[in-house]
């Protein structure tokens, strides 16, 4: 996989939200050099946005930032039924921006997301990361179901430290319209019982990273998820539970770095 460039090699960013005529994805663009294409979770591309910039300063490189088409009161194409159908569009994205060496980086449903692009086999994409991704059966071991919770019950299975959540505006007690967005995509079961056995036909290097106090998918989810990958590589996050990303992106950084992700 490509190494990171000096800082020397800086050069400015070309940072911009640009609105494509595809399935409507909107998609904040930091373009420096070696491109990450990140994918948020059920929480929003607001989970991501931190990060993105975290990654984009210390690694130089390109990140791409896509809001989900149906999360954020973002429009859908009727065609965009499951996981799937959502990754091929994505391998378009990076075919209308003649991407190569493309790390995809995904959270949470992001992960699920991120494995089924690399699935797709494209030649743009060189490596994935799943933090905390979801989408296996794992047995002993379900995803929370988090459809019926209120968001203080969310943020205490997201957290290792729930006061450090950031309260969402609005105080609803209902399912938010992310969550909603989501399960049109993963269905009210949010796995897919035939991932883990397609996740033996990856053959780029998957890095899989996990929060010790995720409370949504616990650690043995996530090794299970990392022994499912014939090229995979397994780090635990301390003191970190379902947003690395956001409670813990310094260490998520490092250890991306760590392995050249």
């Amino acid at each position: 996989m490509t190494t990171h460039p000096e800082a020397g090699s800086l050069r400015p960013a070309r940072t911009g939200t640009h609105a494509l005529d595809l399935g409507g994805v909107t998609v904040r663009d930091l373009d420096r050099t070696r491109p990450y294409l990140l994918l948020h979770g059920g929480g929003g591309v607001a989970t991501m946005t931190g990060f993105a910039d975290l990654l984009a300063e210390r690694t130089h490189s390109r990140v791409l930032l896509p809001s989900h088409p149906g999360f954020g009161g973002t429009p859908k194409a009727d065609g965009l039924t499951d996981v799937i159908a959502l990754a091929r569009l994505y391998v378009e994205l990076l075919d209308r921006l003649d991407l190569t060496d493309v790390t995809v980086v995904g959270n949470s449903f992001g992960g699920w997301l991120a494995a089924e692009i690399a699935l797709l086999k494209s030649p743009r994409v060189s490596g994935a990361v799943i933090v905390d991704g979801i989408g296996i059966e794992v047995d002993g071991h379900p995803p929370t179901d988090i459809t019926g919770l209120s968001p203080a019950e969310i943020r205490a299975h997201s957290w290792h430290d729930p006061a450090k959540a950031p309260v969402p505006p609005g105080g609803g007690t209902g399912p938010s319209p992310d969550i909603l967005a989501l399960v049109g995509y993963t269905g009210p079961a949010m796995t897919d019982p035939t991932l883990a056995g397609r996740l033996g036909d990856l053959d780029v290097p998957v890095h899989v990273v996990w929060g010790e106090s995720d409370g949504i998918v616990d650690p043995e989810y996530g090794k299970a998820y990392a022994a499912a990958i014939p090229l995979a590589e397994f780090t635990l996050l301390p003191r970190t539970g379902h947003l690395p990303q956001v409670e813990s992106p310094e260490e998520l950084l490092g250890a991306l770095l760590d392995l050249g992700a």
